[in-house]
């Protein structure tokens, strides 16, 4: 399992670890089990018939409640996990991205997070392509919410440090979020075969002070990469299912 980058990996490293120790030692137990029936009831004369034993009440009692029991325990792991991913109600975003996967690249939108000459908030984004692979810009210590969106086909946004990934699907508003602990660099792609050119959609993650991502907020916005709302990628992802005429017609991803 990679190393956690993020607070939330730390959870689902966790549980993962946890469900193989719980495995495990289940294992042990059972494994004790049959090699102690075997050489305690084995056969030891030629002549012996070992003694036939049709019920054991306790013992099924036992075999049949416990397994309920780890379900529930797993289940109720899970749920608390899965709460801490995906919308942990005691940790608010301080960061909103819309990531866009499309044929066959990604899009990062920045919705409100700069300025425009007038003082009004306004989208900035990055739009990838084949040649140019694009880079998610995360601030360190800071909770970030990605809201998931496809103009076109299923696709699969993760990144293996935050030990979790995530279909982006057309028509549905999938999200997690994440809180990364370390400035670096991260490999992300898309983890769902999404058409002939799936192997290009790869992109970096760039984890980095809160005053670099406020420098590289705002040079998307002197590059002129801005715009009213999130867009559903480059100027060929224009449709989405889902949403309504005009939005489609002006590539909007709300």
């Amino acid at each position: 399992m990679p190393k956690p980058v993020t607070v939330e990996g730390e959870h689902t490293l966790d549980l993962w670890q946890g469900a193989w120790i719980a495995a495990l030692a289940t294992g042990v137990f059972v494994w004790g089990l049959i090699f102690y029936a075997v050489i305690k009831f084995r056969r030891r004369h030629d002549d012996e018939v070992p003694v036939q034993t049709r019920y054991n009440l306790p013992l099924e009692i036992f075999y049949t409640i416990f397994p309920i029991i780890m379900v529930i325990v797993f289940f109720d792991h899970t749920i608390s996990t899965q709460n801490a991913v995906l919308n942990d109600p005691d940790v608010k975003p301080q960061n909103t991205i819309y990531v866009v996967g499309q044929q066959w690249q990604w899009t990062f939108n920045y919705p409100d997070e700069v300025e425009d000459d007038n003082g009004d908030p306004v989208n900035v984004y990055e739009v990838g392509t084949g040649s140019d692979i694009p880079t998610l810009v995360l601030p360190v210590n800071e909770t970030t919410r990605f809201e998931l969106r496809s103009p076109d086909v299923i696709h699969d946004f993760g990144v293996p440090g935050f030990l979790i990934k995530m279909d982006v699907m057309p028509g549905q508003e999938n999200h997690y979020q994440v809180t990364p602990k370390t400035i670096g660099t991260y490999a992300g792609k898309c983890y769902e075969l999404c058409g002939v050119y799936h192997s290009r959609m790869i992109f970096e993650v760039s984890v980095v002070s809160r005053a670099d991502y406020d420098k590289y907020l705002q040079g998307q916005y002197d590059a002129g990469n801005v715009s009213d709302e999130p867009i559903c990628g480059g100027k060929f992802a224009d449709t989405q299912a889902g949403l309504e005429e005009s939005d489609e017609e002006a590539g909007i991803c709300s």
